[in-house]
């Protein structure tokens, strides 16, 4: 892999070093494939926080898995939790879910230009906002690992 990992950002061509390959996760730690023990201060950017490999999230997923893994079509859960952001979030109205942070970015592209009738939209220098072509414009050191 480029870099050794699968994400430019990720990448250490320019800070040096190999990337550390990971085992395991539990709790707030993290095991390398050399049985290094390391304090997560990351979480999975977010998804991690209350912890990895929690024993009451396990058993949930479990069981949800036990129903199936991709339907492919709309299931009760994915409107439960879309009701939920809705009720967490006075502000939102409406919600869609994607795969990835880029097809997020690249739907909201679509509905800011439509809502506005422009085709320019401002970006961040120097900041990654997923890794289609036109965000990759100046999107900072994990893309510029890439050479």
């Amino acid at each position: 892999m480029p870099g050794g990992v699968s994400s430019p950002v990720r990448a250490f061509k320019s800070v040096g070093g190999n990337p550390v390959v990971f085992d395991r996760v539990k709790g707030a730690y993290a095991w390398d494939v050399d049985e290094n023990k390391y304090i997560d201060y990351v979480g999975t950017w977010g998804p991690a926080i209350i912890g990895h490999a929690d024993d009451a999230v396990l058993d949930a997923v479990k069981a949800t898995m036990d129903k199936g893994t991709s339907f492919g079509a709309p299931c009760p859960l994915e409107n439960e939790l879309a009701k939920m952001v809705i009720d967490a979030v006075p502000s939102v109205e409406m919600v869609r879910f994607t795969n990835s942070g880029t097809e997020a970015c690249m739907g909201m592209i679509r509905l800011v230009r439509a809502f506005t009738d422009r085709e320019k939209v401002i970006k961040f220098e120097g900041c990654y906002h997923g890794h289609a072509d036109s965000f990759l414009v100046q999107a900072g050191p994990g893309v510029a690992t890439l050479g």
